[in-house]
């Protein structure tokens, strides 16, 4: 029996269940996950007494205001579970450090520049300068994308190669940030898919042993987005804003560039773009719209045209698409890992951890607000179509 789980656990790429190693990543995801579950009901009340929340309007259906603060959460339960990874395993992430801290810097800009634009309303060309700075303190520091290694390109000189990387990366990085910003509008929705794609990447990058920093990255950010999904599913307590969908986006992006599947130069392209390829379409053909009706500034007009306004207009249920989309993200996923080179059994068992987990988290929040009706409390958000 324990060969067999030996063995079970070789083919995830744990290479000792009990080491050192194995223990830190289960210690990241599990403080990374319980201070957000634990943190959130603390700063709801907080966040309402300084207004921070979105007020009811046409364009949303909760009847009071929501907290807009769960991309705090979500970044303290983050940082507060590398804090522990690194002191209970510095090795881990000594190698790339100056790395992981453009990642952590980068991502902490975007989470301020985030949360000020929830609060007060920044313009989009100040939010872009934000993110073309982060992803350049990423290219600085050798996070990019090697345009030579993108599959059906022509290999180009090394002259042009580096301004051609730079732009690549450019696009990754900023795209990928508003891709994910853009599909947060359905309560769960962006929680669940960032979810699927840490945990995708996460055991992808775990079959490659000098991988360990994005390991630990991928499993603080995994519980963060857990933790805080508790909240979320709808009906939900509180939405991560522009703080939280510009940090997932980001992060995944930048993790991505730190060598979570450099296995082959087409692979390495592959996976990411499979993993991600929810929000990747739905900015895609959500711009492609716009642009075809004439509007010149397509990121800066909202409608209901997004994939998550498509399906909860067929479901009528917040829960359903919610679910729905988890579905089609964690089928991407899998995909990406086929296309990676991953073994059937670490494809099948990750496939089935992630549902779960997501499925125990959903069921522990419709619980929850049953109980809350029936100690009279009332909701503290109705099905919401943001």
């Amino acid at each position: 029996m324990l060969e067999t789980l030996q063995g079970l656990a070789a083919d995830l790429g744990i290479a000792d269940p009990f080491g050192r190693g194995f223990l830190s990543v289960i210690l990241t995801f599990f403080t990374a996950l319980v201070f957000t579950w634990m943190f959130i009901p603390r700063l709801l009340n907080f966040a309402l007494e300084k207004g921070w929340a979105d007020q009811p309007n046409e364009r949303r259906l909760n009847v009071r205001p929501l907290p807009n603060a769960g991309g705090l959460a979500i970044f303290a339960g983050f940082v507060v579970s590398l804090v522990v990874a690194w002191a209970m395993r510095p090795i881990i992430i000594q190698d790339v450090s100056i790395q992981v801290l453009a990642i952590l810097l980068g991502g902490s800009w975007l989470v301020l520049v985030g949360f000020i634009d929830d609060q007060f309303g920044l313009s989009p060309l100040v939010r872009l300068l934000v993110q073309t700075l982060a992803s350049a303190l990423l290219m600085v520091n050798g996070l990019m994308i090697d345009f030579n290694a993108i599959p059906f390109f022509s290999v180009v000189p090394d002259h042009f190669n580096g301004p051609l990387s730079a732009l690549v990366t450019w696009l990754w990085v900023v795209g990928l940030t508003n891709a994910v910003n853009l599909l947060d509008g359905v309560d769960g929705v962006v929680g669940g898919v960032a979810f699927v794609a840490s945990m995708v990447l996460l055991v992808t990058a775990a079959q490659f042993p000098d991988r360990a920093a994005a390991v630990i990255l991928l499993a603080g950010l995994a519980g963060a987005t857990l933790g805080y999904l508790r909240h979320n599913f709808n009906p939900s307590h509180i939405i991560m804003g522009d703080a939280g969908s510009t940090l997932l986006g980001f992060t995944l992006a930048a993790v991505s560039l730190l060598g979570t599947v450099k296995a082959t130069a087409s692979a390495s392209v592959l996976l990411p773009l499979l993993v991600l390829a929810l929000p990747i379409m739905d900015t895609t053909q959500v711009v492609v719209g716009r642009l075809a009706r004439g509007i010149r500034n397509p990121l800066a007009h909202p409608d209901k045209t997004h994939i998550h306004h498509r399906v909860l207009a067929r479901t009528a249920s917040a829960r359903k698409t919610a679910l729905t989309l988890w579905a089609l993200a964690l089928c991407f996923g899998l995909l990406g890992m086929a296309a990676q080179g991953v073994e059937p059994v670490p494809i099948v068992v990750t496939g089935l951890g992630i549902a779960g987990l997501l499925v125990a988290v959903a069921y522990s929040r419709v619980l929850a607000h049953r109980r809350e009706l029936d100690t009279h409390q009332p909701p503290t958000h109705q099905e919401d179509q943001r």
